[in-house]
C-alpha cells in the first residue's frame, strides 16, 4: 500500500473497551489531515518506547474516514507492546505509527469461510463487514474462551447471518467442532486468524480443495538440529558476516553494526524484509507466499537462514 513505510505522529481521539482486556484505539492524523484509505487485513505499526515496534490489525468500520481504528487485547504474557498500549495511550496521547500494510488481503472471486479466534476477530471482522457490503453472506466461526473476551460479539450478533456461529467455550461445553464446520463449507477458501492452536487446528482439518490463509499472532518454531553457520555479505558495503548456529541473521547483522528495521522476530510480520542479491534463502517466515518463496528475492532475516553458504543481502 502506498506510504506504508511513512512515519506519523499520531494523536489518540478516542478509546473505548469493546471487551474484558480488549481496548478500541481511533487515530486520528495530530495534523488534521486524512489518514490514507486501507483494505481488509491490513494492519499498522505502532512504535512504542524502548525500540518496540507492535503490529495491530485496523478494524474501524469505515475504511476511507480518514481515521484508523485498532482494538488491543492486553496480553497476560506481553513483552511490553499491549500493556504499554493499555497502561499509557490514553485520548490526547501521540503515538508514532507506520502503514497500512497488508500481508492479509481478501480476495474478492472466490467462496470465503472466515475463522477467527479471541482478538484474531480484528481483521477477520473487516473482512466479514467487506462481503456484507458486496451483498454476499458471510461464513464465519468466531470462538472464544467466553462471551465477555469476544471483541465485536453485539455488532456480529446483530447481523443476523445465518452462516454466522458465536461459539462462546464455556457456554458450550468447550472448543468448537472445527472438522464439521469446516466439512460443510468445502472447496472455499479458509481466511483464519487467532492463537496458535486454532490456526494450526483449521490448516490440519481443512478438507482438500480449501486453501486456508492464515495471520499469526506468534512464529511457528522451525526445525534447526541441521542449522549450520554461513556467510551474509552486505551488498555495497564490502563486508561479510558469519551467522552462527542458534543466532539470527538479524542479531549477526546488528553485532557488525547494521540496523535492519524489525519488530516481532519471529517471522509474521514483514517489517525486517531484506532484498537478496545472490543465495537461497531458507524460509522459515510465515509473509512470504509460495511464489515470493520460490523467486528467492526476498528474505525475513528475523528468522530466515541460507541454503547455500553465503547469502548476498541489500540493506540499503
Amino acid at each position: 500500500m502506498p506510504g506504508a513505510d511513512l512515519n506519523r505522529e499520531l494523536v489518540v481521539s478516542a478509546r473505548n473497551p469493546v471487551a474484558d482486556d480488549v481496548v478500541e484505539l481511533v487515530l486520528a492524523s495530530a495534523d488534521g489531515l486524512a489518514l490514507p484509505a486501507w483494505e481488509p487485513g491490513a494492519h499498522v505499526t505502532l512504535s512504542l518506547p524502548e525500540g518496540l515496534l507492535r503490529e495491530y490489525s485496523l478494524c474501524g468500520p469505515d475504511t476511507s474516514d480518514g481515521t484508523w481504528t485498532i482494538a488491543v487485547h492486553r496480553a497476560p504474557d506481553s513483552r511490553g507492546g499491549s500493556r504499554f498500549v493499555h497502561d499509557h495511550l490514553t485520548v490526547g496521547t501521540n503515538v508514532t505509527v507506520s502503514g497500512p500494510a497488508n500481508n492479509f488481503p481478501l480476495a474478492a472471486d472466490e467462496r470465503q469461510v472466515l475463522v477467527a479466534g479471541g482478538i484474531g476477530i480484528t481483521p477477520i471482522l473487516t473482512m466479514a463487514r467487506a462481503i456484507r457490503a458486496r451483498g454476499a453472506t458471510v461464513t464465519m466461526l468466531y470462538c472464544g474462551r467466553s462471551r465477555s473476551l469476544m471483541a465485536y460479539r453485539d455488532e456480529i450478533a446483530a447481523w443476523g447471518e445465518p452462516g454466522v456461529v458465536l461459539h462462546a467455550d464455556d457456554e458450550r461445553g468447550g472448543p468448537p467442532d472445527l472438522s464439521a464446520f469446516l466439512d460443510e463449507h468445502a472447496g472455499a477458501t479458509v481466511y483464519c486468524c487467532g492463537p496458535e492452536p486454532l490456526i494450526a487446528a483449521v490448516e490440519k482439518k481443512a478438507p482438500a480443495g480449501s486453501p486456508v490463509q492464515v495471520e499469526r499472532f506468534r512464529g511457528v518454531a522451525a526445525d534447526t538440529s541441521e542449522d549450520e553457520e554461513f556467510d551474509v555479505v552486505v551488498s555495497g558495503a564490502d563486508q561479510r558476516v558469519r551467522v552462527h548456529v542458534g543466532e539470527s541473521i538479524l542479531d549477526a547483522l546488528a553485532r557488525a553494526g547494521f540496523d535492519v528495521p524489525s519488530s516481532c522476530r519471529e517471522g509474521i510480520c514483514g517489517t525486517c524484509e531484506t532484498a537478496v542479491v545472490r543465495g537461497v534463502p531458507d524460509h522459515r517466515d510465515t509473509v512470504l507466499g509460495e511464489e515470493e518463496r520460490a523467486d528467492g528475492e526476498l528474505i525475513m532475516p528475523c528468522v530466515s537462514r541460507s541454503r547455500t553458504p553465503e547469502i548476498e543481502l541489500d540493506l540499503f
